[in-house]
């Protein structure tokens, strides 16, 4: 035993892996939601949180498991709904970092509506967007993102005919106030993007490309055209426009953000305080 007259040695600074559940993903092999995971552990690492200071709050689909695969507090909500469970978690615990995580068809489709609104509302939340442009979990059915012609899927074999969504344009036009594109091909970048997402005071959109290499094969080639954005990110919501609407969709980097206030109700209960909280729900 020790003395208690002999020097506290410092504390080591965490890891990533510190941040990581004992749970092993259940990923298809060359999935790139690994490494946004790998991404996600690297951002909190970078910050030294404390992981009972952090919360990911996820849907459903493959994506949406990736809170069961961290440390930190984790709530795997229904279809659609994690921004709007994460909406509520930052109101009642403004002190809590709050990253959302999902996919292109939970956060798009169902989710769509939750989506806008949270982008409108800027509250101090992360929401991380793994796109592939396909429903993985229910075995390979088009998406909101995906392409018109896609036609691999028995559900549409001539395509859907349907315009895709484009995440960032539309985070952009529903008052998103920080919006960048990630790969995951790349989890050092994508891991900066990450921390500076956290770090900004505002509702931040960051969307991840994440290729799936069961139902779309072809993404795996995504690694050969993706590469940086040649210009500076902007806090002129126009020129973010029409950088994305110009774009084919496989830059990354930062390209948009706004410093307007980030929402957040007003109440003068102390919201780590339990029993006051239960105090202002009694009738």
């Amino acid at each position: 035993m020790s003395s208690v007259s002999e020097p506290l040695q410092p504390t080591a600074p965490p890891k990533p892996k510190d941040y990581k559940s004992a749970l092993k993903p259940i990923w298809c092999p060359g999935c790139g939601d690994f490494a946004v995971l790998n991404a996600i552990t690297k951002a909190l690492a970078h910050q030294a949180l404390p992981a009972e200071d952090v919360a990911l709050i996820t849907g459903i689909g493959c994506s949406s498991r990736i809170a069961a695969y961290a440390s930190v507090y984790g709530f795997h909500g229904v279809h659609g709904r994690a921004l709007a469970l994460a909406a509520g978690l930052k109101a009642a615990r403004p002190d809590l970092a709050v990253l959302v995580a999902g996919g292109d068809g939970d956060g798009l489709s169902i989710g769509g509506n939750h989506f806008l609104h949270a982008c409108r509302r800027n509250q101090d939340l992360t929401y991380i967007l793994m796109d592939n442009q396909v429903y993985g979990m229910t075995k390979g059915q088009a998406s909101p993102t995906t392409a018109a012609d896609w036609t691999d899927s028995k559900l549409t074999p001539h395509g859907t005919g349907i315009t895709p969504f484009q995440p960032t344009s539309l985070a952009l036009a529903a008052g998103a106030s920080f919006v960048a594109r990630g790969f995951s091909g790349d989890p050092n970048g994508l891991a900066h993007l990450l921390v500076e997402a956290m770090q900004h005071p505002g509702f931040a959109v960051v969307h991840v490309l994440s290729p799936c290499p069961t139902f779309r094969p072809e993404q795996m080639d995504w690694k050969k055209v993706v590469e940086p954005f040649d210009v500076e990110e902007t806090s002129d919501p126009l020129e973010a426009m029409h950088r994305v609407q110009t774009d084919d969709g496989m830059s990354t980097g930062f390209i948009y953000r706004d410093r307007r206030p980030a929402w957040q109700p007003a109440s003068t209960i102390d919201h780590t305080d339990l029993a006051a909280m239960e105090a202002e729900f009694t009738l």
